[in-house]
Parts: C-alpha cells; structure tokens; sequence
C-alpha cells in the first residue's frame, strides 16, 4: 500500500466522542507529504483520571480548541479518496463514526486498514507484544513521544509502509 492516511485520535474520556486530539500522516506513492496535527475541544468536555495519564491532556489544553466539525472540514480534504490506517483500527474508527454521528456529519464510508492485525500476522511471535511502539521499533521506527496523536499517526504510516 503506497497511497493512505495514517489517523490516530486521543480521547478525553471513555466517551467515543470525546476524541480530544488527532493525528492525520498522508501518504502517497510510499511518501509522506503532509502531517496534520489539532487539539479538539472533546464532547463530553471532561477527562478521566486515565486517559489524562495516558496522553498527558486536561481540559486546561483543549478548552480554547475548536470543535470536531471545524477539525474535520481542514482534514477530509486532505484524505478524500484514501483509505485510512490506524493501530487498533477498531478504536478509531468507532470514535471518527461515534464524532460524525453526534455531530451529523455525513460519513464518506471510510476504509480501515488496522497496523496492529497486520502486525500479528507479519511478525507472529517473533515480537514480546503487538503495542504501537513495540511494532514500530521493530519496523525501524523511534517512535519518541508515544500517546501524541501525530506521533502515534507518524509510527503508524511507517509500519504500514513496511507491513502493508
């Protein structure tokens, strides 16, 4: 696969709509050519204990940001006619359907690629897991700032260029 879109969302909370962050890698013809990255004002507005130990996000980083709706016009230019990859696709893929929904957003049928299924297959055992920076190093990616969402998209793009 040589032509895609690299998407990872953060979230605030164990909302689906909630996504509080993104991260959008575009590639095409096996290079990257744009990087898109925003804070999101997430719906509901507030963030677990959790997730906020995850990413490192709080309502102080998101409170000014725009809204999903504003987000998505600046990237679903950027992606039009690309399939979308993401590592534990199922994740966000039910936050981009679960935000389109809340906000009636028309969904152009997007379709998921998922890095971490085709991890599991190209690499079997050989690897102690299938997380993020675990497949990324082993495709010769440093992944430095995991659970940033442009980071995450940017490992992302290089294990499916590898794997895919």
């Amino acid at each position: 696969m040589k032509n895609f879109v690299a998407i990872d969302f953060e979230t605030a909370n164990s909302s689906p709509t909630s996504v509080c962050s993104v991260g959008v890698v575009v590639v095409r013809e096996g290079e990257v050519v744009e990087r898109f990255y925003s804070l999101i004002h997430p719906t509901p507005n507030y963030y677990s204990h959790f997730c906020t130990a995850v990413h490192g996000l709080t309502d102080s980083d998101t409170r000014h940001s725009p809204l999903f709706p504003e987000v998505w016009q600046a990237i679903e230019k950027k992606i039009e006619g690309l399939p979308l990859v993401a590592h534990n696709a199922s994740f966000d893929s039910r936050c981009l359907r679960a935000v389109m929904e809340h906000y009636g957003i028309a969904s152009a049928g997007y379709t998921f690629h998922d890095t971490l299924a085709a991890s599991r297959r190209h690499f079997h055992r050989t690897l102690p897991n299938h997380q993020l920076h675990t497949v990324a190093e082993a495709c010769g990616y440093d992944l430095r700032h995991h659970h940033h969402a442009l980071a995450d998209a940017e490992a992302c793009a290089a294990i499916a260029l590898k794997i895919l």
